[in-house]
């Protein structure tokens, strides 16, 4: 299995059969080297409805018929645009052909803005368990630091986390930095940063400060092997 990260929240996993893509937010997103015109994922999973979190998922599951794996309201909303949709809710689980997934809490809102500039509330945010292959990915989603965070690292045993820094709109370093601690993941990766300029951050320097080995700022497009 190979794990890449895109920028701001955006994580591509690639297995022996099929491709997962998570958070993709690429047109308007500078940081991000994927193409939503060519981009082939059998299935999306999303964390919640902010627009910088949905992203082209409306675009590139039309394009693919992508199965999109979301909270049970943004799900429901994303049904009426015509998609193929799974939806789910926190604490649940559920096994797909290529694993399962697990949606955890977060702390943060959830809404997605039409075109015509109308809102519309889609739930529950979420962060998400993926196991494939034997082997677990959380990706924190957009959340403050919470202590149930501990819970989530006790329960599972967690290869590599994605982690929120940028502040503002989320935990920024200092508290990355503890819920990095509670997660206990062998690896720690730094998103949701330097996006726009309210959200700059020193991802390096977060990494460097991770229990030592643990910390990963990834560069846009690079992977891990897992």
């Amino acid at each position: 299995m190979k794990v890449s990260y895109h920028g701001h929240s955006v994580v591509q996993v690639q297995t022996d059969s099929h491709l997962i893509l998570i958070d993709p937010f690429i047109s308007g997103n500078e940081a991000c080297d994927l193409d939503a015109e060519t981009v082939t994922p059998d299935f999306i999973l999303l964390t919640h409805g902010h627009n910088d979190h949905v992203g082209d998922t409306i675009t590139i599951a039309k394009r693919t018929n992508a199965m999109i794996i979301a909270p049970n309201e943004l799900a429901e909303f994303l049904r009426t645009k015509g998609l193929n949709v799974h939806p789910m809710h926190i604490g649940g689980k559920q096994t797909f052909e290529f694993g399962t997934v697990k949606f955890t809490q977060a702390f943060h809102g959830s809404a997605y803005t039409e075109d015509d500039g109308s809102v519309v509330y889609t739930g529950m945010p979420a962060g998400i368990l993926l196991t494939v292959e034997g082997k677990t990915i959380y990706h924190a989603g957009d959340t403050g630091l919470f202590s149930d965070l501990k819970l989530i690292g006790e329960m599972n045993d967690i290869e590599l986390a994605f982690i929120p820094i940028g502040d503002n709109f989320t935990m920024g370093p200092e508290d990355a930095l503890i819920a990095a601690k509670w997660v206990n993941a062998k690896k720690v990766v730094p998103i949701h940063y330097n996006t726009f300029p309210v959200i700059e951050q020193d991802a390096e320097a977060f990494a460097s400060q991770v229990e030592p080995g643990k910390g990963l700022a990834m560069a846009i497009g690079e992977s891990v092997s897992l």
